[in-house]
């Protein structure tokens, strides 16, 4: 098979295969086999096919949606462990039905950094598209899927995204604005903050949300008491203990996911600490789980399906050849006031 590129070479003629199989002293089937993620290739070889397809700007001819026998979605998490992962797949599997496409499930083992070894299953699987989420790629990984036409999009990324890189996402920083700005107008003058990893960016962004809300009412932030977790039930069990033991503890906690602030509710439980007596707790996601809880939680509403719609919708257009305007789209947040929140107590 033939395939050019709409990006001329160095000599002005469309870069095909056989035209850098001819320039590495290669054959055909070995640039194929690199283009379609072989294993079957020396690294030596790889590199070299690698930097020619780059070099020449090589770009697979897009092959119409409709021509592909059962298109499929590569949906990438960093790590498959939580029922916010469950809500984004949802949110992709009912947009994909609707279009006609299927969904593969592949997790990177907590890594927001895919090795090679991902990418070279996703070149041989060969699918519609790609959606990273809470992760991205590296330049040189951007350019391998786009040499193979396979477009990806990012759904709430993990640190600054590029420019160029279609992303959905939701506003972090109002979300812990809207939370801190709840619990300092209840009252309390003592707010913790267990948001995700440090080096993520919608973590940053809910702690600068926590931070706007304190300057906003003109109170001052306990460095001690602004943490950094995981996102995850253990993180927030393990900063709820160490907050809660202190002697000057805090009378509010904002947990930067539900899954932490179960964690936290775990924590008060065992310390004896009432919930909302004594401990208002705010949570992050809106999961069903949320309204569940005992005391039903408090928590920041992020469009979690929607987002995965809408990210869905993005990659089959991409895949289609069509351009999306904008390529950067952020969803709003909101607050949703439960059982778990009340003004502080009177000895605080």
């Amino acid at each position: 098979m033939t395939t050019t590129s709409p990006t001329g070479s160095a000599s002005g003629a469309p870069a095909t295969i056989a035209s850098i199989a001819a320039e590495l002293g290669v054959s055909v089937p070995t640039v194929s086999k690199v283009l379609n993620g072989r294993a079957d290739v020396s690294a030596e070889t790889r590199s070299r096919v690698e930097t020619a397809l780059q070099k020449h700007q090589y770009r697979r001819r897009t092959q119409a949606v409709g021509q592909r026998s059962g298109p499929l979605i590569d949906l990438v998490f960093h790590e498959l462990d939580s029922a916010w992962c469950i809500e984004i797949i949802k949110g992709v599997r009912r947009a994909a039905s609707d279009l006609g496409v299927g969904t593969v499930l592949s997790e990177l083992g907590g890594r927001h950094r895919p090795q090679q070894s991902w990418l070279d299953a996703v070149l041989a699987r060969r699918p519609l598209g790609v959606l990273l989420v809470l992760s991205r790629l590296e330049a040189a990984q951007q350019y391998q899927l786009e040499s193979r036409s396979i477009p990806f999009v990012v759904l709430d990324t993990d640190g600054e995204p590029q420019g160029d890189v279609p992303t959905v996402g939701s506003n972090n920083w109002l979300g812990g604005l809207s939370a801190t700005r709840h619990l300092l107008e209840l009252g309390h003058r003592r707010v913790a903050v267990i948001s995700g990893p440090a080096d993520v960016l919608c973590s940053r962004a809910r702690i600068d949300g926590f931070r706007s809300a304190h300057d906003e009412l003109g109170v001052a932030v306990d460095p001690a008491l602004v943490r950094y977790g995981d996102f995850a039930v253990e993180g927030g069990y393990r900063h709820g203990r160490d907050l809660l033991d202190r002697p000057d503890r805090p009378t509010a906690i904002f947990a930067g996911s539900d899954m932490q602030a179960i964690g936290v509710l775990r924590a008060a439980r065992e310390l004896g600490i009432d919930v909302p007596r004594e401990l208002s707790v705010v949570g992050y996601d809106d999961l069903p789980v949320a309204e569940w809880m005992g005391p039903a939680l408090t928590t920041v509403h992020q469009p979690l399906q929607q987002m995965a719609a809408i990210a869905t919708r993005m990659l089959v257009d991409l895949a289609r050849g069509e351009t999306v305007d904008p390529p950067r789209i952020e969803l709003q947040t909101h607050l949703v006031v439960r059982e778990s929140t009340t003004v502080p107590p009177t000895n605080a």
